[in-house]
């Protein structure tokens, strides 16, 4: 699969965050809002990285989790 397909699969999937790939290769995701203290506590994080899209995905699979244990 190419890189854009990727790019564009987690992007859809996770409307949330801004996808992309940096230059060295490394995948990165960034949340839109900002965290409040209680999903920091959780283990959110504002930004993410992987090596690969699916290490990307994994990761963000996990940061929203993370976010629905947050809600009441």
């Amino acid at each position: 699969m190419s890189f854009d397909r990727h790019l564009a699969e987690i992007a859809r999937e996770f409307p949330d965050w801004t996808i992309w790939r940096s230059d060295a290769g490394r995948w990165w995701a960034t949340r839109h809002h900002p965290l409040t203290p209680v999903q920091r506590e959780a283990g959110c994080a504002m930004t993410i990285d992987a090596d690969d899209p699916d290490g990307l995905r994994e990761q963000l699979y996990d940061q929203r989790e993370r976010l629905d244990g947050t809600i009441p």
